[in-house]
């Protein structure tokens, strides 16, 4: 097996979180690496990055620019460690014959899970009302007598079927939803059934979802697309959960919606992130702003190190790269 020379650049402090001995024996047996082994910056790596066949890259990695890529003549793949390169990679990558894979797959299976507890905790209102019964615990009674609150029998919501709304979709097997509608203008009808959803335009979903569960990249096509009107559609009492981006939702809007008390929030991300103190949304009894922590952290970034190091050894070994991007899936993903 032959061993390309590989670059690692991201954040120091991600590199000791990801990667461990067994990790980085598996990689100095695959690949020829550079001394120092990691850096920061393009410019920390000099005269490395002319040779440097695999970009190994994770959290803190700078955007690789068209003049990076000039720089490295050699350069054949780039293995992402972590989840979205859209903001990572030029849109010129795929017409330099650079193949690009990303452990977002693997990322997705922790944002799924705790889309599963938020949308479990959504049918209880557990967050709201233990606010309420920290503010005032003689309430505690009446709260939860209202027939409302329930898992059985939800319509659940999925705005965007993309890798992390698949596995939503596939956990939420677990409760006995009424039905779970899924909203995306690029999905196949038949997958999203064999899935166990149904696919309807966006307006129907909104109608019709008790817990409302956004799954959508950012693109320019769907900046705010979740605005005032869209709230408005959502029968009352609906929850609304965003581990996505934050730039889809109206923020003012949804404070509008919440401040009412006709619906309720989970936001995981937020526009700007964080939001600033004394926002609105901040002081909301109905609103969980928890911060930016449903993807991979501690030791979930293990699995994201095992993909990473996996992607290398099929390059040295000419093998095609595990979940390699088409200049298609890059135009739809996160």
């Amino acid at each position: 097996m032959r061993q390309p020379r590989a670059l690692l650049v991201m954040a120091p402090a991600t590199f000791e979180l990801q990667f461990g001995r067994a990790h980085l024996d598996r990689l100095a047996s695959a690949a020829d690496l550079p001394s120092p082994l990691v850096v920061s910056s393009f410019a920390e790596a000099g005269a490395a990055l002319a040779q440097t066949e695999v970009l190994l890259t994770s959290w803190g990695c700078p955007p690789i620019t068209d003049d990076v890529l000039d720089a490295a003549p050699q350069l054949r793949a780039i293995v992402h460690a972590a989840g979205s390169v859209r903001h990572l990679v030029p849109a010129s990558i795929h017409h330099r014959g650079v193949q690009v894979t990303t452990a977002a797959d693997l990322n997705a299976i922790p944002v799924a899970e705790f889309t599963l507890a938020a949308v479990i905790f959504a049918g209880k209102r557990a967050l709201p009302l233990a606010e309420l019964g920290r503010q005032s615990p003689a309430s505690w009674e009446t709260s939860i007598s209202s027939h409302a609150l329930s898992n059985l029998g939800r319509t659940i919501g999925i705005v965007g079927f993309s890798r992390i709304g698949r596995r939503v979709i596939d956990l939420l097997s677990v409760l006995e939803t009424e039905a779970i509608l899924v909203a995306d203008p690029v999905a196949d009808p038949a997958e999203v059934e064999a899935a166990g959803a149904r696919l309807l335009p966006l307006e129907d979903v909104l109608a019709h979802s008790d817990v409302l569960s956004l799954h959508a990249p950012l693109l320019p096509a769907t900046t705010g697309m979740i605005g005032a009107a869209e709230l408005a559609s959502l029968p009352d009492g609906a929850t609304v959960i965003n581990t996505a981006r934050g730039g889809l939702i109206d923020h003012e809007a949804l404070t509008r919606e919440c401040r009412s008390g006709r619906l309720d929030a989970i936001l995981d991300v937020t526009d700007p992130e964080p939001l600033p103190a004394g926002h609105p949304l901040l002081g909301l009894p109905n609103v969980t702003v928890t911060p930016h922590l449903a993807g991979s952290l501690g030791k979930e970034t293990h699995r994201l190190a095992d993909f990473a190091v996996d992607a290398v050894v099929a390059f040295a070994e000419g093998a095609v790269l595990p979940g390699a991007l088409t200049p298609k899936a890059s135009e739809v993903s996160a």
